[in-house]
């Protein structure tokens, strides 16, 4: 779909798509205030405003809408509308171990106890031990350090995934995020 097109659809039809991108509702109807965009950079640069213009709830109900690292079982059932993405966002896992996904479980308990949300990081290209050290890794920070990064992490996931609704593919990319 081009920008053009994306431009003429009823807010409705906005608003479902942009919420397969963020599930933030607060972002949601702040980007719904953005159309017309001129290209993918200026739908970029608004995506990132408006998340800037979030408070933490508003990013807190953005991780809701995503399943745990390695959470197989809940990526089919919870997150229909967008587990085809979040299935290639997370494809690193697909070759992991059945140690490595027991201490990912783990580990994602351990963080949602902490910090009361759960651990968000942008896994494309990502693979599973490399996300259990991430995971790991950042238990050690505060609970402001960490609203913060999984805040920058969801800001990754929904421009990529606003390349994807736009079907943008790494070859065709001549800007940087």
């Amino acid at each position: 779909m081009t920008i053009a097109e994306f431009d003429h659809f009823s807010t409705e039809k906005k608003k479902e798509l942009l919420g397969q991108c963020c599930g933030s509702s607060a972002w949601v109807n702040k980007m719904l205030t953005v159309f017309p965009v001129e290209d993918l950079v200026e739908l970029l640069e608004a995506a990132e405003e408006k998340w800037d213009e979030c408070a933490e709830p508003d990013w807190k109900e953005a991780f809701e809408h995503h399943p745990k690292i390695g959470d197989i079982n809940s990526l089919k059932e919870k997150f229909e509308n967008t587990a085809g993405w979040a299935a290639g966002e997370q494809s690193g896992v697909n070759r992991a171990t059945g140690n490595i996904l027991q201490e990912l479980s783990k580990a994602n308990e351990e963080y949602q106890n902490k910090f009361g949300f759960i651990f968000i990081v942008c896994a494309t290209g990502k693979s599973a031990e490399e996300m259990l050290g991430m995971l790991k890794s950042r238990l050690n920070n505060t609970a402001a350090e960490e609203i913060n990064i999984a805040a920058a992490e969801q800001l990754k996931i929904t421009k990529l995934r606003l390349e994807k609704l736009l079907g943008v593919n790494e070859s065709s990319k001549t800007y940087e995020l």
